[in-house]
């Protein structure tokens, strides 16, 4: 079989993200402080957004879940979804809040530190009676993070979206994304973080949230962070690939080395890679070959993300993934 279809096809079935979309303000020049940055670039953003539009954009069928200000920015949001091939049928605006803004500053090695501007902001408002239940009741999996678990009554919204979905049938993916500027302390951010593990079906953590979570980064870290019902527990490494964990095996997969210039949007490419290409067949998640076919296919999704500024204008399609995968 040629190489370039060694990889399972992309899915049909509905990938629905829940959570938070914001703009990020990127600084023009990388490696200043904010308060030294001559000027920033608006980009759009949050996680569980870029994996709607990563998911669409390697061909998956993608709906995102989330409120917006009823505000320029907030329809500017919805539209970027829209432009992007998102269903944007779960969106509803907030009359009386803006839409979030981050300002991001891009330290010279790409990595980034966060100021955020919400309070409230529209996303935070959500509340259980805004969700649009058939949507969610539609989708094949459900993937979410935890910032949307901070205040009320967006946390009773997501916990509410989370329990419908788990009744349809949906496949839940979390992705934690700890933001600690956003938590009241460390501490609430480790509890609630915690307190939906058992939930999920599938887990992906960063080094980081592994070592903030359990206190170190190795495999005996990432097991404690097992439960019974998990079907694939993902620990994403940078530069040095990922590694995976399932009930029967694991193991790590090598990163493609490109030139980084923004990791922004990288983990949520690497998700969106993997849900779209497990979303039709989850008996992947149990065989260790295709499954490890289908991480490398993630993690060259995810290098690819970090070549560009700014998450959404960097995420891959197929064609731009499979060629990385060929020239590697």
């Amino acid at each position: 079989m040629a190489s370039t279809n060694a990889f399972p096809a992309t899915g049909t079935g509905l990938i629905l993200s829940f959570g938070e979309m914001l703009i990020d303000f990127v600084p023009t020049e990388s490696g200043v402080s904010l308060a030294k940055a001559p000027g920033f670039l608006k980009a759009p953003g949050g996680a569980p957004a870029n994996v709607a539009i990563a998911v669409a954009r390697l061909g998956g069928k993608a709906a995102f879940v989330g409120k917006l200000g009823d505000d320029e920015f907030g329809h500017m949001l919805a539209g970027i979804l829209k432009e992007n091939d998102v269903i944007a049928d779960g969106i509803t605006f907030d009359q009386g809040a803006r839409t979030a803004l981050a300002f991001v500053t891009l330290r010279a090695d790409g990595e980034r530190e966060f100021m955020f501007y919400r309070n409230p902001s529209a996303d935070m408002l959500l509340k259980p009676q805004d969700l649009n239940l058939e949507l969610i009741r539609s989708a094949k999996i459900f993937h979410y993070g935890s910032i949307s678990l901070i205040v009320e009554p967006c946390r009773s919204a997501h916990l509410k979206a989370m329990e419908v979905a788990k009744e349809a049938g949906c496949l839940l993916s979390y992705d934690p994304n700890l933001r600690l500027p956003l938590w009241p302390s460390p501490e609430e951010a480790r509890e609630q973080m915690l307190s939906i593990w058992d939930k999920a079906d599938i887990i992906k953590v960063s080094d980081v949230e592994l070592e903030f979570l359990t206190g170190k980064v190795d495999d005996d870290s990432a097991l404690s962070l097992w439960h019974p019902n998990l079907k694939l527990l993902l620990v994403t490494l940078g530069e040095h690939g990922s590694k995976y964990y399932t009930k029967n095996f694991h193991g790590s997969v090598d990163a493609f080395h490109v030139n980084t210039v923004d990791t922004t949007g990288a983990g949520d490419s690497f998700v969106g890679a993997l849900l779209c290409k497990i979303v039709d067949d989850q008996s992947i998640l149990e065989d260790e070959p295709r499954l490890r076919e289908v991480l490398k296919f993630a993690n060259a999704s995810g290098a690819i993300t970090t070549t560009k500024k700014g998450a959404i204008p960097a995420l891959p399609t197929e064609t731009d993934v499979l060629n990385l995968i060929k020239g590697a």
